[in-house]
């Protein structure tokens, strides 16, 4: 079995999941999930009928699942199987009258109600996210640092958007040219560097990382607003040459 394609425990059971490079995200056989939070002794069947009641719902199947080749519990063999990400799970779940089932639905009620009062007061969003990180143990300089480079980033995708730049695939790039022009790697390999998947890249980034990452972006944003860069390729120049500002910050500092 691959690094790319693992069996984990899910209340002592095992559920399969397999990476995705392109979506960088977990897959998570459905049939699995489905079965532990059911009980059911044929789970094949109980997502058969699943499917279903989720047609009946509305839900359509193609966009809350994939399927990929996973190897079987029993003879181990690679067979097509019905995946979803966190997600789609999620959905899923939603529909499954089951007593283990209900606490992932509670949890849900939970964050959208959560979402809600962040959308109303978007101060407590910030407020959630420093108990978070000193929760996990970060200390208050690399939260404060944290929080300033969310700040600096903000206004280097408004400053994005001002030149039309596209959001998704366009911003990823441009982000990808400060990055390598900053620490001479891509952001996804910077990830790989530091072992992460899934994880948040400056989540992980040292206090030197964090300063060096936020003057590539902040240098970025004050050239583009000097030179007033029209759509995307002019920007990709910009981003250049912001993130070469840090680039020649972080020599300095070796």
């Amino acid at each position: 079995m691959t690094d790319e394609t693992k069996i984990k425990l899910f209340q002592n059971q095992k559920v399969r999941l397999k990476w995705d490079d392109k979506i960088e995200d977990y897959y998570f056989s459905v049939v699995d999930v489905v079965g532990i939070l059911s009980e059911s002794k044929n789970p094949n069947n109980y997502w058969k009928v699943l499917k279903k009641r989720l047609k009946d719902e509305g839900v359509e199947l193609v966009t809350i699942c994939n399927q990929l080749k996973l190897p079987s519990h029993k003879d181990g063999k690679m067979y097509k199987t019905d995946v979803a990400t966190a997600k789609q799970l999620f959905r899923i779940i939603q529909s499954i009258p089951s007593p283990n089932a209900e606490p992932f639905k509670q949890w849900l009620a939970k964050v959208g109600s959560e979402r809600l009062d962040e959308i109303a007061d978007p101060e407590m969003a910030i407020e959630r996210a420093v108990a978070t990180y000193r929760e996990k143990g970060y200390s208050e300089e690399w939260i404060t640092q944290r929080l300033r480079g969310i700040e600096i980033r903000k206004d280097l995708t408004s400053e994005w958007n001002r030149s039309g730049v596209e959001k998704g695939r366009e911003y990823a790039i441009l982000t990808n040219e400060i990055s390598r022009a900053s620490f001479g790697i891509t952001t996804g390999e910077h990830k790989k560097i530091k072992g992460l998947k899934k994880e948040n890249l400056r989540d992980n980034m040292t206090n030197a990382e964090l300063v060096i990452n936020m003057l590539g972006e902040l240098a970025t944003t004050e050239i583009s607003k000097t030179e007033n860069p029209q759509g995307f390729e002019e920007s990709k120049i910009v981003a250049r040459d912001g993130g070469s500002i840090a680039g020649n910050a972080l020599r300095e500092l070796e």
